[in-house]
């Protein structure tokens, strides 16, 4: 092994999927004992990139070399054998497998000695600090447990070369910061990582140098340390972008969600959220904040009709103030009264839209239903699509591809710009920049901001508290399935949020 040379070197790496051109001439240099940040908007072409350097993909042109030596990775057993391994944005696990079963799946010498297998998993996790059950089952796991059993299953195979396509997407700060000691420490070890992200901030902290990609092809890169976020957006745009949160006054606030006392119980009899109240304001964004796991999708979902209610009362408040309750409704007479629900969850092709359907079709899944005529209105939708397609630039050949030919992050474009171009009178937007680069997410920001203006009470989940605390009037924290307080985002800090989030401190606004 020759540490002088790059560990992987791509030259002129080109892929297209039908009339979707996803990579064009890429030449890309990855080495050894660095953490490569891969950057990109949604579209940009890297996970296709390293799909083809992990065996899923075979590019169309170009060459590969591991360590000087030409090869050919048409397969991932390929790849592995060569050191790479690649750790997916959606988990590529089988649930009713056991963590070690999932480990050893496809090593024919190993698999039927799975006591031996656990022991040197054990080994792998004492090493590095995972906390993992060799003998647990995939289906009782958190999700940080099941990216850790790719972690694990990659190191165990041996690769050296290490790729990770929105490792932290949906873990919790404390995960994301176990989980790049994990990745320092293996640096230092002298393995190659590469990590695809979109949360800069987290690009600063844990990678040595950015390669960005626009388009499909090379855009160019930098050292890290010498760098600025705002450098990095403007490279992966093409064009200088302003990186700040508008927060416009309330309009004319007024109640029009109104939640009283709501407990709701999963179907595992865990309560998942106890003594619920608070009230949505029209022309307000209320912000939803909690750890991972505190009761906020259940609340959405209750909210939309799509979750059995216990006990308590969740009221619909017409302009003039009278109340109609929702609780016992049907969901879709929930939403033809405008309450829209924007959820996206770990796997966004789970989220309301069909991989198979083209962007018409899927959003005519939002109106189908209405209209007494024996036809089907295509039309409509169609301008629909067209209209979210170009105000949220989602990088397609038209509204006629297959939704499953989009890259994740245009197909939550998809799906949060079906809702908002609903016309709601009630916004439930939940992780709707989750896994989004940028430019894409400052987009979103403004729309909700547009619908705050229009008067829509805006109910709003994220993960990044900075984010929480810029964009929303107020914000109302979860903790263990109850409010532990509701602060104003103008006055309150990141800190008091966090305290509040695990109990330690507690607020009103």
């Amino acid at each position: 092994m020759d540490v002088t040379q790059p560990a992987v070197r791509m030259r002129g790496i080109s892929k297209s999927f039908g009339p979707v051109r996803a990579n064009t001439n890429v030449d890309l240099d990855i080495n050894r004992g660095e953490i490569l940040a891969l950057l990109g908007e949604n579209g940009s072409g890297k996970t296709t990139l390293m799909n083809m350097l992990s065996g899923i993909y075979f590019p169309d042109a170009g060459t590969i070399e591991i360590d000087g030596e030409p090869i050919v990775i048409d397969s991932p057993r390929v790849a592995f054998e060569h050191g790479i391994g690649m750790i997916h944005q959606h988990f590529k696990l089988v649930n009713v497998f056991t963590a070690t079963e999932n480990i050893v799946l496809g090593l024919d010498d190993e698999a039927y000695d799975l006591k031996a297998a656990a022991g040197r998993i054990q080994e792998i996790c004492d090493t590095y600090g995972f906390d993992l059950d060799p003998n647990k089952h995939i289906y009782d796991m958190s999700v940080s447990e099941k990216q850790t059993v790719e972690i694990v299953k990659v190191i165990y195979r041996g690769a050296e070369i290490l790729i990770l396509d929105e490792p932290t997407a949906v873990l919790t700060p404390q995960e994301t910061d176990r989980l790049f000691s994990v990745l320092r420490k293996m640096k230092d070890e002298g393995k190659a990582v590469i990590i695809i992200t979109h949360k800069l901030h987290e690009v600063q902290d844990i990678s040595d140098r950015v390669v960005v990609l626009r388009k499909g092809e090379y855009a160019g890169e930098m050292v890290t340390a010498q760098s600025t976020t705002q450098e990095m957006t403007n490279m992966m745009v093409g064009h200088q972008v302003t990186l700040n949160i508008e927060r416009p006054e309330p309009v004319d606030p007024k109640p029009r969600i109104r939640v009283s006392n709501l407990t709701v119980r999963g179907t595992d009899g865990v309560v998942k959220l106890e003594d619920v109240s608070f009230s949505a304001n029209t022309g307000e964004i209320l912000g939803i904040a909690g750890i991972s796991g505190s009761g906020q999708k259940e609340l959405l979902e209750a909210i939309a009709g799509l979750q059995r209610i216990e006990s308590g009362s969740i009221e619909y408040l017409e302009d003039d103030g009278t109340p109609e309750e929702l609780v016992g409704k049907d969901p879709t007479d929930i939403s033809a009264m405008g309450v829209a629900l924007a959820f996206v969850p770990e796997d966004r092709l789970g989220m309301g839209l069909v991989a198979n359907m083209d962007l018409t079709d899927n959003m005519m899944l939002r109106s189908f239903r209405e209209g007494s005529a024996p036809f089907v209105d295509r039309k409509t939708p169609k301008h629909l699509a067209e209209k979210v397609v170009e105000e949220l630039e989602v990088n397609t050949p038209g509204v006629n591809t297959p939704v499953r030919l989009l890259s994740g992050g245009n197909v939550q474009k998809v799906l949060v710009g079906r809702e908002i171009a609903s016309s709601p009178t009630v916004l439930l937007s939940a992780y709707a920049v989750r896994g989004l680069d940028v430019n894409s997410s400052y987009m979103i920001y403004d729309l909700i901001n547009q619908q705050k203006q229009a008067g829509v009470a805006v109910i709003y989940v994220g993960e990044d508290l900075d984010v929480l605390i810029e964009l929303c009037d107020r914000v109302l924290v979860l903790c263990g399935g109850k409010v532990s307080g509701i602060v104003d985002g103008r006055t309150t800090t990141k800190a008091e949020v966090g305290l509040m989030m695990t109990k330690l401190g507690g607020g009103e606004a």
